[in-house]
């Protein structure tokens, strides 16, 4: 990967997704709770939900991921508060497909995962970018099979 190469990759506007990740940190008493790895990076996302009447009520992560991973974690994490599982499902599924299959961008209130356009070049960063979604689906897996 060329110096102009990365500049296009971490844009100015992944970056400001990275320095403002909403509710970092843990639940005290999550009902599900979930952490993701990827195998190519090592990056981790580890989440925590509180789940009403099958809407996310609560929502905390630890995000140790590159900056895409970040940026990702950071526009789920603006929006999940209220979100169903079927919703959050249809988000990384447009993500993914953005990513690997030239998709749309998922739709509001996700929209701004657009940013990651550029990432589709590079299929080695997919996993780290899919962390935060698959641990906060996995996460209410967890809580829904305790209810």
């Amino acid at each position: 990967m060329g110096d102009s190469d990365v500049m296009q990759l971490y844009s100015r506007r992944i970056l400001a997704l990275t320095t403002k990740i909403p509710h970092q940190g843990r639940l005290t008493a999550p009902h599900g709770s979930a952490m993701r790895r990827s195998p190519h990076c090592g990056s981790s996302v580890t989440v925590d939900v509180t789940m009403k009447d099958g809407r996310v009520a609560e929502f905390a992560q630890e995000v140790r991921a590159c900056a895409l991973g970040q940026a990702s974690a950071s526009v789920l994490g603006k929006a999940v508060i209220g979100q169903t599982r079927d919703r959050l499902a249809t988000a990384r599924d447009q993500l993914r497909a953005m990513l690997k299959q030239d998709g749309a961008p998922p739709t509001e209130p996700f929209e701004e995962l657009e940013a990651l356009l550029p990432a589709r070049e590079y299929p080695n960063r997919h996993a780290s970018i899919l962390l935060a979604w698959e641990a906060v689906l996995a996460a209410i897996d967890e809580a829904q099979a305790k209810a």
